[in-house]
């Protein structure tokens, strides 16, 4: 496994560049995730606080409405003129006044709009019960024993003293309970609740009652308070309320806290209960109970966190007495978060597995290039090693493929200037030994020349050893001519440099040559630039190197051709001469040879194999280039380079020693 990894990552630097661009991409998408999560998290915690906002609204309007709805009751029979007529009679002593006002209580009831359990009660001004209801959840009436005194409750008290309607959430005292029948109701049993404060905020919290408490003062025809008619709804374990509340304003939970008490709840406990009895946490308590602010946020509630909204519930003196509840599991909402989040990594994860698989490719794209650059070096440590024969495969484009095309081009040119130096080498060394053998037998050929010559003038033209000696005297003289040759080739060379018009020469030269050859089928094409520059050369060694190029050329031809020469002025600061034959052409294995001294193809005693090596040269000393291309039976090209102006042309050069100063 790890091999293939070894493989497919083929290099360091490739797998450094997948795991760059992977950390990269995964830092970006981390923080891009992080971003959206911490935005989508406000976001839904916004959410959820504004929906807890809402459902306190709506749970707020209900529970208006159903004090409103009290004190509709206590208003409608307050002002009812049978209720005062009849409670003025029975304060005058008329018992059965009595039966007439319960009887316009059970009326009300039957028109009442109250289908929960509450209890109406009319009293006299000193807060006694005269006639009193209690309707149940089912419609069931109980009628109030007339004994009881309801002097305990703050509101009727100070609805009579300040003669006006009032309405509140208030508490019903145990005593009154008990006269009524409602103190098993009204009992709840306090359970240890974690987080809870260590003491109950009321001591009279779970035997004394929460209740939604409406007044009304009744007049008489003078306007003389006579009595109050009083109604109030119980909270405690009655879920009429919370229900209401949940069912149709689509809210989760709601409660209502005598104290920190729960008294009414839909939140169940572990046994799936409600959970009456469970206290509020202290956190919230602190705030709502004992500072009679609002709290809004996380808060634990029985036994598990909640989003959550607690409102002080207060009296008509402002007193806080309770709080009114709605809330959220807070698990709901961390499901949403966590699942929103697990998609968040889901897609961040594919989105980094996506740019691992993106960038792998782009990588081994990026760092193919090196890989070919491996093999420049190790083209580059065989060619030290003297293998010149080294050529790297253009496989890539750009510069890497420039850099390879130029390494292959640098290598062919290397190549070239190694043969030049080998060529410069054997001129140089056969220009010396020509020096050496030139002088030592240019003296003997002389005397052997002089002799036989002399001897062919004594004999007589009959003599049978006449041709014998002419023989002698022939081979002497061509012996002398390749002495001759040799000394011209080794001697001591220097340019003498002079404005030459290069195309006039050429032509002079040219037409001078072909008539050397007049059985010649051979046609001249000049193509002579006519803007060329007078250049600086010797123009005596010019018309020699014309002389035997031109020769050459018209010697490859002996059936005809064409001889092309032609000029141009290029390369910058040089000037070009091409000399081109449609002759019989030069193998390739013979062209590298064509400038060695004594090389020739032509047959013995037609030339000496010197006269490319003289313009070679000729050329060399001109600080110029000349190269040769041809092809066997298409033709021969000599090319020559040439500067425009000649530089260091004084100086006095040994014809052998212009190979090396040319390298």
């Amino acid at each position: 496994m790890i091999n293939r990894l070894r493989k497919f990552f083929s290099a360091p630097f490739q797998l450094l560049l997948v795991i760059s661009f992977s950390l990269i991409a995964a830092t970006s998408i981390a923080i891009g995730a992080w971003a959206i999560s911490y935005t989508i998290n406000n976001y839904l915690s916004e959410a959820m606080n504004e929906r807890v906002a809402r459902d306190m609204r709506l749970a707020e309007t209900f529970y208006d409405l159903m004090l409103d709805e009290i004190e509709g009751v206590t208003a409608t029979l307050s002002k009812d003129p049978l209720v005062s007529e009849h409670l003025k009679k029975y304060q005058e002593g008329d018992i059965n006044s009595q039966s007439i006002l319960t009887e316009q209580i059970v009326d009300q009831f039957s028109r009442s709009p109250l289908e929960w359990s509450h209890i109406t009660a009319v009293l006299d001004k000193d807060c006694n019960l005269v006639a009193g209801y209690q309707k149940t959840t089912g419609d069931q009436l109980r009628l109030l024993e007339s004994d009881s005194n309801w002097q305990c409750l703050d509101l009727v008290r100070n609805s009579i003293s300040s003669d006006r309607s009032l309405s509140e959430t208030g508490i019903i005292p145990v005593e009154l309970l008990s006269q009524v029948g409602l103190a098993d109701q009204a009992r709840i049993t306090i359970i240890d609740t974690p987080r809870a404060a260590p003491k109950v905020f009321d001591s009279r919290e779970g035997s004394a009652g929460l209740a939604m408490v409406s007044v009304s003062p009744v007049k008489d025809a003078t306007g003389e308070i006579i009595g109050s008619v009083t109604a109030f709804h119980l909270l405690n374990n009655d879920f009429t309320l919370i229900d209401s509340i949940t069912k149709n304003a689509s809210i989760d939970s709601a409660t209502v806290f005598f104290g920190d008490l729960r008294v009414s709840t839909n939140i169940l406990n572990a046994e799936g209960n409600r959970a009456i009895g469970t206290r509020i946490s202290q956190e919230v308590s602190d705030v709502v109970l004992h500072n009679g602010m609002e709290y809004v946020g996380p808060a634990f509630v029985v036994d598990q966190e909640y989003i959550t909204r607690y409102d002080p519930l207060k009296n008509h003196l402002g007193e806080v007495i309770g709080i009114l509840y709605v809330g959220v599991k807070q698990a709901e909402f961390q499901r949403l978060i966590n699942s929103f989040n697990q998609r968040i990594s889901l897609v961040a994860f594919g989105m980094v597995l996506f740019t691992i698989i993106i960038t792998t490719p782009v990588a081994r794209a990026i760092t193919r290039p090196l890989d070919q650059l491996k093999v420049l070096v190790d083209a580059n440590r065989r060619i030290a090693e003297g293998d010149m024969s080294v050529r790297v495969p253009v496989r890539a484009g750009g510069d890497v493929g420039l850099l390879e095309t130029s390494f292959n081009s640098m290598l062919d040119t290397l190549q070239a200037t190694q043969d030049q130096l080998v060529q410069s080498e054997k001129l140089a060394s056969v220009g010396q030994l020509a020096a050496g053998v030139a002088h030592e037998l240019n003296n003997p050929l002389g005397t052997v020349l002089l002799y036989s010559d002399i001897l062919l003038k004594e004999l007589d033209p009959d003599s049978p050893y006449r041709d014998d000696i002419e023989v002698i005297v022939n081979e002497t003289k061509r012996c002398k001519g390749i002495v001759s040759a040799l000394l011209e080739f080794a001697r001591q060379y220097q340019v003498v440099a002079q404005p030459t018009d290069l195309n006039a020469l050429i032509r002079d030269v040219a037409e001078v040559e072909i008539k050397h050859y007049p059985d010649s089928l051979v046609e001249v094409i000049y193509d002579l630039d006519p803007s060329l520059p007078t250049i600086q050369a010797d123009t005596a060694q010019m018309h020699q190197v014309l002389v035997n190029l031109i020769d050459n050329a018209i010697e490859a031809m002996p059936d005809g051709g064409e001889l092309t020469l032609r000029t141009q002025s290029k390369p910058t600061g040089m000037i070009s001469l091409e000399i081109a034959d449609t002759g019989v052409g030069i193998p390739s294995e013979n062209v590298v040879k064509v400038f060695t001294p004594f090389f020739t193809t032509k047959p013995t005693g037609k030339g000496t194999g010197l006269g490319l090596a003289i313009v070679y040269g000729i050329i060399k000393l001109h600080r110029g280039q000349i190269g040769v291309r041809s092809e066997v039976d298409k033709g021969t090209i000599v090319t020559i380079q040439l500067p425009i102006i000649l530089q260091d042309t004084g100086k006095a050069t040994p014809l052998t020693s212009i190979f090396e100063e040319s390298l």
